[in-house]
């Protein structure tokens, strides 16, 4: 019960607010010089382009362009119920005044059209980096050893191939696979194979082994 009316009050708060800041926004609009209709077409404009701002907050969460249309339409609107306390001769509005109401419409146009047209790139997907480009280790050529004199001993066995270095893993480049293979462990339920991690990060065989080692 207290629930209820503690709701119903905000509602009548909020109608007496947008009733007493419509009649401010027609009344200076009206001393600008927009008579009839266009006078009342001035808080609309103003009510529909904070409209348009809420909107757009709770469809693509806050971003830089909302806040800066929800600003001039709060300036907008609080500029007109300061002018209209009595701190502004309605009877002689000043040039600069009557040039800000009239171009008010291009100006509230404008920002419907960017609000309306202009989309977030904040989808909830992290973005992909690119793999760096990881230089492959140059082979040096070994010394020269000096010439030993043949000693007749038997043939020495030949030595076994070792294996090559693993190639420099880029820290970035490794918490980045990192997010790939959680990723893939939340929608498969099992840890990501090296074939799966190199497709998935463009990286050479071996710098994907060199990876999936240091994820394991």
């Amino acid at each position: 019960m207290t629930r209820s009316i503690r709701l119903d009050a905000v509602l009548v708060q909020a109608v007496i607010a947008g009733a007493l800041s419509f009649a401010h926004l027609h009344d200076l609009a009206a001393a600008a010089g927009q008579t009839g209709w266009k006078a009342w077409a001035y808080p609309v404009s103003v009510d529909l382009l904070l409209v348009a701002v809420w909107r757009r907050l709770r469809t693509d969460g806050p971003s830089r362009l909302a806040w800066l249309w929800f600003l001039v339409a709060l300036v907008a609107s609080l500029g007109a119920n300061i002018a209209t306390a009595g701190l502004l001769n309605l009877g002689h509005v000043p040039a600069w005044l009557r040039i800000l109401v009239a171009g008010w419409p291009a100006l509230a146009f404008l920002g419907g059209t960017l609000l309306a047209h202009t989309h977030s790139h904040a989808d909830g997907r992290e973005p992909v980096l690119p793999a760096p480009a990881v230089t492959a280790p140059q082979p040096t050529e070994p010394a020269p050893e000096p010439e030993r004199e043949p000693v007749a001993t038997s043939a020495p066995a030949p030595a076994l191939p070792q294996a090559a270095p693993a190639p420099p893993v880029p820290p970035a480049l490794v918490d980045h696979a990192r997010k790939v293979a959680a990723d893939h462990r939340t929608r498969t339920g099992t840890d990501i194979d090296t074939a799966t991690l190199r497709a998935r990060l463009g990286v050479p065989e071996d710098l994907a082994g060199a990876i999936a080692a240091q994820l394991a």
